[in-house]
C-alpha cells in the first residue's frame, strides 16, 4: 500500500475538523435540550450488540445495512448498530417496563455497510425521539410536530412534508386474499407507479378490490386527495377506513398547528412498510433526493423483547441538519493565551479563570508569538504590577 493511502477513508465514512465538529456538538445540546423541552428522556445504547437483538422483530429489514463480527469472547455474531431505534424500543419494553406513556430520545452515531441513498453518508448522527405505550393519533401528532421543531430549530429552510399510512394498503391486500410473493409484487409496483404491472397483478381480483388498489397508485397531491380516497375506498374493510381517518385527523392537527407547511399525500408510497403500522411521514427540502427526517408509527416492535406496546418516532441525520440549516455558533471563538511559564501564580490565574468558564490556553516551549492568534485568542495573561492580569492581545 503506498503510504498516501493510509490517509484515505473509505467510500461514505467521513471525519469532522474544527470548527464543523464544534458546529454539530452544538446543535446536538440544543436539540436534546429541546427534547428535554417536549419531556423526552436521554438514553444512550451500546454501539455493538449481539446481531438476533439488533435485527429482531421488525428491525430485520436493517439486515443489508449492518456490520457483522464475530465475538471472539462468545462465538456469536455481533452487529454495529446500523439504527438505534430498535435498541431503544428494546429499553422500553425489557429494561423499563413502564406501564404508562414514555418518552425517550438519543443522539449517537450509527455504521451503515450500506447508505440510504447514493450521496449519503454511511456513518451518519442518528437522532431521534420515540413514544411508547401510547396508540391515539394524538401521539403520531407529537411526534410529528417536534420533528418540525427540531428542523425549525436548525433553520432547515423550505421544508415539505409527506404523509401516508401503511394501513391503507395493509388491509385492502388483506381483503383481497395477498400474501407472500404476490403481495410483495404488488408493493413493488406501487412503489414503482407502475400502472400497467398494477392492473396486471389485480385481474384475477374482484372489480371492488381491484379497482381501489389500482386507484391507490394515483391518491396522491394536496389535501384533496384524502376528500378523493374517502370516494375511491368507500368499499373498503372498516380498518381502511381506520387507517384514513387516523391520517385525516392527524392532517387537519397539523395543518392548524403549521398552517403555512407544505403537506404532501401518497397512499401508495409504503415506506418502511415492512417496518411501521401506521402513518409514515417524510420532511424533504427542494433539491435533495432523499428525505431530510423521516419516521412514523411501528406498534408492537418491543413484542420480541417480551413487551408489546404503541409505538411512534422519528430520526433524522444531525450532520444533515447542520449541513443544510442556518445555524451558527452564538459567539465568536475566543480567549487566553497564557505565556510559557512556571510560575505557581501564573497557574493559580489560569485555574481561576477557567473554573469561570473562560477558555484559557498556555504556550507550550518554543511556540512563536503568533501561535495566540492561530489559537484563536485574543486577549492575553501579562505580569503587571506583580500579578497576573488579563489584557489584550499585544497590548
Amino acid at each position: 500500500m503506498a503510504t498516501v493511502d493510509r490517509w484515505l477513508l473509505p467510500d461514505g465514512i467521513e471525519e469532522v475538523l474544527p470548527p464543523e465538529a464544534a458546529l454539530i456538538e452544538t446543535a446536538r445540546r440544543r436539540v436534546l435540550d429541546l427534547f428535554q423541552c417536549w419531556g423526552y428522556e436521554f438514553v444512550v445504547t451500546p454501539h455493538i450488540e449481539y446481531l438476533d437483538s439488533l435485527l429482531t422483530g421488525a428491525a430485520q429489514d436493517l439486515d443489508l445495512r449492518t456490520f457483522k463480527v464475530t465475538d471472539p469472547l462468545s462465538g456469536r455474531l455481533m452487529g454495529f448498530r446500523a439504527d438505534i431505534t430498535p435498541q431503544v424500543a428494546r429499553m422500553d419494553a425489557h429494561s423499563l417496563r413502564r406501564e404508562g406513556p414514555s418518552r425517550l430520545c438519543y443522539a449517537g452515531s450509527v455504521l451503515h455497510a450500506k447508505p440510504r441513498a447514493l450521496t449519503t453518508s454511511r456513518s451518519p448522527i442518528q437522532l431521534g425521539a420515540e413514544l411508547y405505550g401510547d396508540a391515539s393519533p394524538a401521539s403520531d401528532v407529537e411526534v410529528i410536530s417536534l420533528m418540525l421543531d427540531t428542523l425549525a430549530l436548525a433553520e432547515v429552510p423550505d421544508v415539505h412534508m409527506d404523509l401516508g399510512h401503511v394501513g391503507i394498503y395493509r388491509g385492502l391486500a388483506s381483503a383481497a386474499g395477498l400474501s407472500g410473493e404476490a403481495e410483495q409484487c404488488l408493493f413493488d409496483a406501487l412503489q414503482r407507479k407502475a400502472v400497467d404491472e398494477v392492473a396486471e397483478l389485480t385481474a384475477t381480483l374482484s372489480p371492488t378490490l381491484a379497482g381501489m388498489l389500482r386507484s391507490l397508485v394515483d391518491l396522491c397531491g394536496g389535501r384533496e386527495v384524502l376528500d378523493l380516497a374517502q370516494a375511491c375506498l368507500v368499499e373498503a374493510p372498516d380498518d381502511v377506513h381506520l387507517a384514513l381517518d387516523e391520517l385525516i385527523a392527524i392532517a387537519d392537527s397539523l395543518s392548524l398547528r403549521y398552517p403555512e407547511l407544505p403537506l404532501y399525500f401518497d397512499l401508495g408510497e409504503l415506506r418502511g412498510y415492512h417496518y411501521h403500522t401506521g402513518v409514515v411521514f417524510a420532511a424533504f427540502v427542494p433539491g435533495l433526493g432523499h428525505s431530510i427526517a423521516q419516521g412514523g408509527r411501528y406498534d408492537d416492535i418491543g413484542a420480541d423483547f417480551g413487551r408489546a406496546r404503541p409505538a411512534t418516532g422519528f430520526s433524522t441525520d444531525l450532520k444533515s441538519l447542520v449541513t443544510l440549516g442556518n445555524m451558527r455558533l452564538g459567539e465568536p471563538l475566543s480567549g487566553i493565551w497564557a505565556p510559557d511559564s512556571h510560575d505557581l501564580p501564573l497557574w493559580h490565574a489560569i485555574r481561576r479563570l477557567r473554573q469561570e468558564g473562560q477558555r484559557v490556553v498556555q504556550a507550550l516551549p518554543g511556540q512563536a508569538d503568533g501561535a495566540a492568534r492561530e489559537a484563536s485568542c485574543d486577549r492575553q495573561l501579562l505580569l503587571r504590577e506583580g500579578r497576573w492580569q488579563v489584557v489584550a492581545l499585544n497590548s
